[in-house]
């Protein structure tokens, strides 16, 4: 049920997404579905609770830099080469329960994500006290801002550029709370 309601959401958007469809999509009665999940926010919420339970770990190259530039790579491919990735943030902007989960999904990444902060901080590459949210946010957020809220043309230099001023920021001590 929940790859059907991927698919639907994917293929026709947020508005086309009920539980019927789903239901339909997925070759079981509608009154299976409504006893699982109420609404399509709920549906939206497991979808989302399931990518956090994966066993994807941050990149380590061997240093701050090459680590942000993977992980950018990552979300660079993420935004332009797989439509599932935008249609759950866009959903998230339509219910509740989808936002919430998204919010647990984006903490887990930045938590599991940490870890490159702490080895650049043993490595001498940046401060101690560096903040590891803020760095991270930092070195992901200009992607989302050009790939989903502008829609600007995919960048193949942007996940790099992006990397690259944010560990000359961090080795300058920008991401340390004074």
């Amino acid at each position: 049920m929940l790859d059907a309601t991927l698919a639907q959401l994917v293929q026709h958007g947020y508005d086309s997404l009920s539980i019927d469809t789903v239901a339909e999509r997925s070759g079981v009665h509608r009154t299976t579905v409504y006893r699982r999940w109420r609404d399509v926010g709920g549906l939206l919420a497991d979808v989302l609770h399931e990518a956090r339970v994966d066993a994807w770990r941050p990149p380590d190259t061997g240093s701050l830099e090459g680590d942000l530039v993977a992980v950018n790579h990552e979300v660079h491919a993420a935004l332009t080469a797989d439509p599932v990735t935008v249609a759950l943030i866009a959903a998230s902007f339509r219910s509740d329960q989808a936002a919430e989960a998204l919010r647990a999904f984006w903490t887990d990444r930045y938590d599991r994500c940490a870890d490159i902060v702490r080895h650049a901080i043993e490595r001498g590459e940046i401060p101690a006290g560096t903040e590891a949210r803020r760095l991270l946010i930092a070195a992901t957020a200009p992607l989302y801002h050009e790939l989903v809220l502008l829609r600007a043309a995919a960048d193949a230099h942007l996940p790099e550029r992006v990397a690259r001023s944010t560990a000359t920021a961090a080795r300058a001590g920008a991401f340390i709370d004074k």
